[in-house]
């Protein structure tokens, strides 16, 4: 069995009289390392050159640089500044000792020395230093696996958010990467949006983050229509797509009973609420279920219409062929004022190559060549 012996603390003794260092020295070196420095410069150079020492004895008075000036320069490296340091001097004035503990010194012995005191105080200063460390280390560690839950539980929120929003897309499996693309269309536009002036009260990158995580439940509300409907291959007629626009209440109300049945408030569901409700309401009021009017319609759902409307203009449905680009983003501007937002609209024109580019990432494998699909806005 190997014995580990503990390695004795490394003290370095900061004195521009010899005496003084021979005497802590001689004091220190039976369950001490030592290293001495008879001036300050030197002292800043063994530091610098070497290991960090464990505790610092620095005498006051001193030619060249004295132990404040010294201290300070301590305090402003990274690398030294949490060193503990002992000030010795032959100083007695209350103030000249105050104003050493008020720089951040850990204590004060004043000479001539006696060995007892020097010995008790160094002692206590070095426990305090390894408890010090033993804290911080526990700390980090601590800050480490919150971290790490943190985590976890955002990669269980993030798949639970997928699944559940992949379930209505399974309804309706000619999507694809529909849920993938609104994400990232709706992120888009709200940064683009960030420091508009009747956007920046509502947005920030907190709620940017909670809105792109809330946008693919957005249809989630379809696991509640009928395959006849949902599926139909044709135009669906007047009684049909009246059920069909129940699922944008269906949506709202499956969050908002998780929302009920989450221990403590989830902030994306209260963003995935106000999408799934009113993701198909019109800038001029004619949209569902709410008939909602300009800025009633919640600003999440603002822009998770656009994206919405955009995706399926370009995407392949079974009863119609994918549109270009262009021929989307035109009719995106047709809308304007009266289907959307008009700067929600403006906002997507100035980000419309970055639409593009979304697009042709998560493209539908089945979908036209995104290549005959790139167009530039003038």
């Amino acid at each position: 069995m190997t014995i580990i012996t503990p390695v004795p603390a490394s003290i370095l003794i900061v004195d521009d009289a010899p005496e003084n260092l021979a005497v802590l020295s001689e004091l220190l070196l039976p369950d001490y390392q030592v290293k001495a420095a008879t001036n300050g410069p030197r002292a800043l150079e063994i530091i610098a050159s070497g290991p960090v020492p464990d505790l610092i004895l620095l005498d006051v008075m001193m030619p060249e640089m004295d132990g404040y000036q010294v201290f300070t320069r301590l305090k402003e490296n990274l690398r030294t500044r949490d060193i503990p340091v002992i000030f010795v001097t032959a100083m007695d004035a209350t103030r000249d000792e105050e104003h050493g503990l008020e720089m951040g010194a850990m204590d004060y012995i004043t000479k001539p020395l006696r060995a007892p005191i020097v010995l008790a105080r160094v002692r206590t200063q070095l426990e305090l230093a390894r408890a010090r460390r033993q804290l911080q280390d526990q700390n980090t560690f601590l800050e480490a696996e919150i971290a790490r839950r943190m985590g976890e539980n955002q990669l269980i929120q993030d798949v639970s958010i997928h699944a559940l929003a992949r379930l209505a897309e399974t309804r309706d499996p000619e999507t694809g990467n529909h849920l993938r693309r609104t994400q990232e269309y709706v992120r888009t536009l709200a940064e683009q949006l960030l420091e508009h002036p009747r956007f920046r009260d509502h947005l920030n990158p907190r709620m940017i983050t909670n809105l792109a995580k809330s946008a693919p439940l957005h249809d989630i509300g379809k696991v509640g229509i009928p395959d006849y409907i949902l599926l139909k291959p044709g135009k669906l007629e007047p009684a049909e797509w009246e059920i069909m626009k129940t699922h944008a209440r269906l949506g709202a109300e499956a969050i908002a009973q998780a929302e009920r049945d989450a221990a403590r408030e989830v902030e994306f569901l209260a963003l995935a609420k106000e999408i799934a409700r009113h993701h198909h309401e019109r800038w001029d009021g004619s949209g569902y279920p709410d008939q909602l009017a300009g800025d009633e319609i919640p600003v999440s759902a603002r822009l998770m219409a656009l994206a919405d409307v955009f995706d399926a203009l370009i995407s392949r449905r079974v009863y119609k062929e994918p549109m270009s680009f262009a021929e989307a983003r035109d009719i995106i501007v047709a809308g304007r004022a009266s289907h959307f937002d008009p700067d929600v609209v403006d906002a997507f024109l100035e980000v419309f190559s970055s639409f593009q580019s979304i697009a042709r990432q998560y493209t539908d494998t089945e979908e036209t060549d995104p290549a005959t699909l790139e167009v530039h806005v003038s």
